[in-house]
């Protein structure tokens, strides 16, 4: 993929990251879902173990009849969301997400048109949506190539480590922020490298 020999470039300028780099690879592939159903399974997936969260959204496809859309989500009970083994929280997130994206027309093609800082404006106006969740939409969905997710405990924890990092409290995240700054443009393509070395089997 072009656009990750360009990032790898980049990257390798910083010497600190470059070490992460030379022991990490990565696959990035574009997934067949819609923004919409990508959102509905990061709120299924939330707080939970991949095993957990794999489980519950099966019986939740099932119930839909691999249908994952605003107007079949719209048009089913309730009760029936829960019993898919969904809290009563998630399944009114996503029944609030199914509403907002019918209220607003909401699809790919029009998000597609919005700058990153927008479609996070747009859709955490969406209770149950926050802002890392957004992030991951836009990093995994819409293949957008400058999100720095630094809520992201991971990428903090990675980014500590490898820059010996000292600050804490209010000053930590400026600290952080400024080391990414060397990634722009592909600070999506640098927090995937973060979260697939802390994967490495090391």
């Amino acid at each position: 993929m072009e656009i990750l020999n360009k990032a790898n470039i980049n990257l390798s300028k910083d010497k600190t990251f470059k070490k992460i780099l030379d022991l990490t690879t990565l696959d990035i592939q574009v997934n067949t879902y819609t923004a919409f159903e990508s959102l509905v399974k990061s709120i299924v997936s939330q707080q939970l173990s991949v095993k957990s969260a794999a489980s519950i959204y099966a019986r939740f496809k099932d119930l839909l009849e691999d249908e994952i859309t605003e107007d079949k989500i719209a048009a089913t009970d309730h009760e029936a969301l829960r019993a898919c083994g969904l809290s009563n929280q998630k399944a009114s997130y996503i029944r609030n997400t199914a509403t907002f994206f019918q209220e607003h027309q909401l699809d790919d093609l029009k998000l597609h048109t919005l700058t990153d800082d927008e479609i996070i404006q747009m859709l955490t106006q969406i209770k149950g949506v926050g802002v890392w969740t957004v992030q991951m939409l836009l990093i995994f969905h819409f293949l957008r190539e400058d999100v720095f997710p630094i809520g992201d405990l991971e990428i903090r924890k990675q980014m500590i480590a490898h820059y010996k990092v000292k600050k804490e409290g209010k000053d930590l995240y400026p600290a952080l922020e400024k080391i990414a700054t060397k990634w722009k443009p592909y600070r999506s393509i640098a927090s995937r490298y973060l979260w697939a070395y802390g994967h490495l089997d090391k």
